[in-house]
């Protein structure tokens, strides 16, 4: 009895001291029967530039959230760059998300198949939203280990760091004995209304900010990510939708050489920014809409933000209707091609700019937007139904369309060709081509995983492959049903994550060679139970849709 006493408070000491000032690695639990949460007043204490931290310890893992990258953004500070935030005194609570960035959440919890499969986490919106996550093994430990930033979906207008559980970065941090980071930034008309029109000099960088908050955090990590066991010179970016047209922006700009070193981005890619003469008469039309002299932008920013964001979006919708021949407007409320921050032309385009040794993965799914999910008669489509469903979404040439794509992919159902249809790898070709004239590598990948919920009809969703990334497949039970299917193919994706993030290059013992993409070969990894290279598969198909 004595030696069982004994080990048992052996295990203890050793279980403290992993967590005492924070110097020691944490060790993940082994025994489910033995204590899996640590905090108090010694445990997972990290310095930073503005103040000391504290968070705690969860299955081994160190964890901070809420940590502030910059000041509130209320006030006069909305439509201005980030600033930093004010050092603190003593120690500062980091157990809990920091706030959401201003947007309209109306929605998300009603009971629907959508809340049920996505189930988001909003908690408390507001400006004073510049906050960051941080997962680590290990904290003052000499130790430098790849930092993954997270960059959330959302387009430029919604969601936060931690919208899905899938984002969360305990179980990929102890796989990969990695740093994973997410944050939130300013979105929408808050965080892009080009107000430089009105007044070039004081809001010459208003319709970037949301996008400049994002570098902000960057520097934030390059400044304190050691102190969480992080290397400062191996940072991976990484997003999906929004999150991956964030990514593709920030790779573009100048100012982010240093800061970041690999990029991957998930079904949402962009080649180029908001044409700035769009962006500054919008500016100009929005305070008119308000009623307001250029002297009385002080009021814009005082309003509350609420009322603000539906004054913008009501502008923009009578703007875009009132100038529908334009030519121009690409989204409202997004990252501005100023020249300055942001390139005017095609991102990538300079072989010789910063973005040149940034190697990129990127990767979108076969059914981007699973349509018979929550109605099972549209399995029944027929192939003239199909083209009719194509004439109304390509505006014609529908007939054209199916054809090419039955020929690329034969065999599929007409609701399953559709799903292919509407899967925009367009989009992801254009950016890998645009990235591919620069001299690091580009990888490409196409994830077509099918769970076994709602009869089938999910397919590889928009927002799917997420958990599979980060090893949170039995996390995110409501995207893929758990258990050992889903884990296995998440080992092989998280295993080339980690391959790409150490050494630029996605390829590991768990998948096939992952030849680089080129335009003139188009490799492409297919993600699913079997994993193998393609070579542009519906190169021909993508042809008609134009």
């Amino acid at each position: 009895m004595k030696e069982v006493s004994l080990l048992c408070m052996g295990t203890l000491l050793c279980s403290l001291s992993a967590c005492s000032g924070g110097s020691k690695t944490a060790q993940a639990t082994s025994e489910p029967d033995e204590q899996q949460l640590f905090i108090g007043d010694s445990i997972a204490v990290a310095q930073t530039k503005y103040g000391k931290v504290r968070g705690y310890i969860l299955r081994g893992i160190y964890t901070f959230c809420g940590i502030p990258y910059g000041a509130s953004t209320a006030g006069e500070n909305r439509f201005m760059p980030p600033r930093e935030p004010e050092p603190w005194q003593g120690i500062r609570p980091a157990v809990f998300w920091g706030d959401t960035a201003p947007q309209i959440t109306e929605g998300k919890y009603r009971n629907t198949y959508s809340t049920f499969v996505d189930h988001w986490n909003y908690y408390d919106v507001s400006e004073d939203c510049l906050m960051l996550n941080v997962w680590t093994p290990g904290i003052s430990d000499g130790k430098k280990r790849p930092v993954l930033v997270w960059l959330h979906g959302g387009g430029f207008t919604n969601g936060n760091g931690i919208e899905q559980d899938g984002y969360k970065g305990e179980n990929i941090s102890r796989y990969g004995d990695i740093v994973f980071v997410s944050m939130n930034h300013r979105l929408g008309p808050i965080g892009f209304s080009d107000f430089s029109g009105v007044d070039d000099k004081k809001f010459a960088e208003s319709g970037n900010v949301g996008i400049l908050d994002l570098v902000a955090g960057l520097k934030w990590v390059h400044e304190n990510i050691d102190q969480f066991g992080g290397d400062p010179g191996n940072v991976t970016i990484m997003g999906q939708s929004g999150g991956g047209a964030k990514v593709c922006t920030l790779v573009a700009m100048a100012e982010t050489k240093g800061l970041l070193h690999k990029a991957v981005a998930l079904s949402g890619n962009i080649t180029g920014a908001i044409d700035s003469n769009y962006s500054s008469e919008l500016g100009k039309f929005i305070l008119k809409e308000a009623g307001l002299k250029p002297s009385e932008m002080s009021k814009l920013q005082q309003m509350p933000w609420l009322d603000y964001i539906a004054l913008a979006n009501r502008a923009a919708a009578k703007y875009n209707a009132q100038n529908k021949d334009n030519g121009m407007a690409r989204g409202a409320f997004g990252p501005v091609g100023d020249g300055f921050h942001i390139p005017m032309d095609t991102f990538y385009s300079d072989v010789n700019a910063p973005s040149g040794n940034v190697p990129m993965l990127f990767c979108t799914t076969t059914c981007e937007f699973s349509l018979s999910r929550d109605n099972a008669e549209l399995e029944k489509m027929d192939r003239t139904q199909l083209v009719e469903w194509v004439n109304k979404l390509k505006g014609g040439n529908g007939e054209s369309i199916v054809a090419a794509y039955e020929k690329a992919f034969p065999g599929k159902k007409p609701i399953e060709t559709l799903g292919l249809i509407m899967s925009a790898r367009d989009k992801v070709i254009a950016a890998a081509n645009a990235k591919a004239v620069q001299k690091a590598p580009v990888y490409l990948a196409w994830f077509g995983w099918n769970p076994p919920l709602f009869d089938g009809r999910m397919r590889a969703f928009h927002c799917l492959d997420i958990c599979f990334w980060l090893k949170n497949t039995d996390l995110m039970v409501t995207h893929t049903g758990g258990g050992k299917r889903p884990r296995d193919l998440s080992t092989k994706m998280t295993d080339a994550l980690l391959s790409f993030m150490r050494n630029g290059n996605p390829n590991c013992a768990s998948l096939p060679e992952w030849p680089v993409y080129t335009a003139e070969k188009g490799a492409t990894m297919m993600l699913n139970d079997e994993c193998k290279v393609v070579y542009d598969p519906d190169r021909e198909a993508r042809q008609t849709l134009k």
